[in-house]
């Protein structure tokens, strides 16, 4: 007797990965707590010491207060600086990851090669720190915000090349074969078959990267491309913390002020208005035509030369070059202590972000919150703490608690509350109201609601941001040395800053590898969970 195998049915499927999921998150669990204790014992991080930290950072603000702006002309031009550079940056970025995102998706690649080689090239531009790159280009072409640019341009690519790509790979094939059949070419089957469909999903991702940028560029002047935060620096430098607390405020207000111009943007331009279609076109079209004249402004505003976005090239090729053969043995094991110290950073303040940040995410849920007031400070502090950058978080605890890997420990745990607990919200606000209804049509109250009805189905999404907020802070560890708070990015700026470009290069090398491994093995998690 021969017994025929089907498909899988959507029911065989979603028992599987019930099934999955109840061994893999107890596994997930178990793995997570030890690795984090190896880490904290790996830095000397002990539990209270972000207690302790935020006691001495405390005292800290108290030599900030009051806080002055000397010379408001100055600051508010390097702010302004700031907001054009990100965009500039972004839109460069755009332009460059359309073609590079149609090589990259499956669907629409020529070959497998040119597929592998696009997809490498995301990849590459994702792994390196957007301040790596900026540091590199400061030493090709000097002092300025031309490097800035071309930093946040090249590492937007790694994001936005990754997910205009993904969004192609989602289209559905049926108008393309439609538009096959006419007998037109490549070109117009993808201009007319797939750009509709991709278009709505590109514009999220544009303005979310804007958003992101303007946090980026903001440090960007640390290491001379550029910004207000040349300004800041110099501050701190000079040990003039009213002056310092005044720029952080200028930079919380521009980027909370963006924050909200983004949310109104993506309503504008991805939601259905009651003008119609005709009204959403239009709507469009000025956007557009603002975003228009907005790069046309960063071009005079910031009187960089349109040659330079070709003549950059030959400069930045010499000094890339100068890295290579990389030089593993000058270092020797220290090479090897800082990236897993860069590590341990990583896992502890992902560890520490997660747990401050799920109970502020779910109060930050509409759906969820058991009062509006609540809602309102848990969206305010989320929104607050997301408005200062990770590297000005580490500046401040490296003034609390001295040069070291705590430091940089203890701003990316505090940094994680604001990325994290926001993805935790929108999880949150996603769920299927049905269970929710049901636990409150018995009399469940907040609690049982809370356990019976939300968390069940909000984890899977909670793990898989968790693990990409481990991604990216692995990533943003391997830049905190450059303000002192430990992690193999001390060495590589020291490496540039003395010319020895051939360390640098086994550094950048090691740098790489580490967040690529990082990030295959959170993705292949994440994968486990659908």
């Amino acid at each position: 007797m021969t017994t025929t195998l089907g498909p899988p049915t959507p029911k065989t499927i979603l028992v599987a990965a019930d099934s999955r999921r109840r061994w893999l998150m107890p596994a997930l669990s178990v793995a997570a707590l030890v690795l984090t204790i190896l880490s904290a014992g790996y830095i000397d991080f002990a539990p209270t010491t972000l207690v302790e930290g935020l006691e001495d950072v405390q005292r800290l603000l108290a030599r900030m207060l009051p806080p002055r702006v000397d010379d408001p002309g100055r600051i508010v031009s390097l702010a302004f600086e700031t907001l054009l550079m990100a965009v500039l940056g972004t839109v460069l970025a755009a332009i460059a990851s359309v073609p590079l995102a149609f090589l990259a998706a499956r669907n629409t690649a020529p070959h497998p090669l040119v597929y592998n080689v696009a997809r490498a090239v995301i990849t590459f531009c994702r792994a390196m720190p957007d301040l790596l790159f900026a540091v590199l280009f400061v030493r090709a072409l000097g002092i300025g915000v031309v490097p800035g640019v071309l930093a946040l341009a090249l590492h937007s690519i790694g994001m936005l090349g990754k997910l205009f790509a993904d969004a192609i790979e989602q289209t559905d094939a049926g108008p393309r074969e439609a538009i096959r059949a006419t007998g037109v070419g490549p070109l117009r089957e993808m201009i007319n078959a797939v750009l509709p469909q991709v278009v709505p999903a590109w514009i999220g991702a544009f303005i979310y990267r804007i958003d992101i940028n303007l946090r980026m560029s903001v440090v960007l002047g640390f290491v001379g491309a550029g910004g207000i935060g040349f300004a800041l620096q110099d501050a701190l430098r000079g040990l003039i913390y009213p002056r310092a607390l005044g720029i952080v405020l200028i930079i919380l207000a521009i980027i909370a002020v963006m924050e909200l111009v983004a949310i109104a943007l993506r309503r504008m331009l991805l939601v259905p208005s009651e003008a119609g279609p005709h009204g959403d076109r239009a709507m469009r079209i000025g956007a557009s035509m603002a975003l228009g004249l907005s790069v046309v402004a960063s071009f005079v505003v910031l009187e960089i030369d349109p040659r330079i976005l070709v003549t950059w090239v030959g400069p930045s090729i010499e000094v890339f070059g100068r890295m290579a053969p990389p030089d593993f043995s000058s270092l020797g094991t220290e090479l090897l202590d800082a990236a897993i110290q860069t590590v341990a950073i990583g896992v502890v303040s992902t560890a520490i972000g997660v747990v401050l940040s799920i109970p502020v995410g779910i109060l930050a849920a509409r759906n969820v919150t058991p009062h509006p007031a609540v809602y309102w400070v848990a969206r305010w502090w989320i929104l607050v703490v997301r408005a200062v950058p990770e590297l000005i978080l580490a500046v401040v605890f490296v003034a609390a608690l001295g040069l070291g890997p705590v430091a940089g420990t203890c701003a990316l745990a505090i940094g994680s509350i604001g990325f994290l607990a926001k993805l935790v919200a929108d999880a949150v606000e996603e769920i299927d109201p049905g269970p929710l209804d049901a636990v409150t049509s018995v009399g469940g109250g907040w609690w049982k609601r809370l356990f019976s009805a939300v968390v069940p189905q909000a984890i899977p999404s909670i793990v898989g941001s968790s693990l990409y907020l481990l991604d990216v802070n692995i990533r943003t560890s391997t830049i905190l040395g450059v303000v002192g708070a430990g992690g193999v990015g001390f060495l590589l700026f020291e490496s540039i800053r003395t010319l020895n470009f051939e360390v640098a290069g086994a550094i950048v090398l090691v740098i790489f590898v580490v967040v690529y491994i990082v990030e295959r093995v959170s993705g292949w998690i994440r994968s486990l969970l659908v």
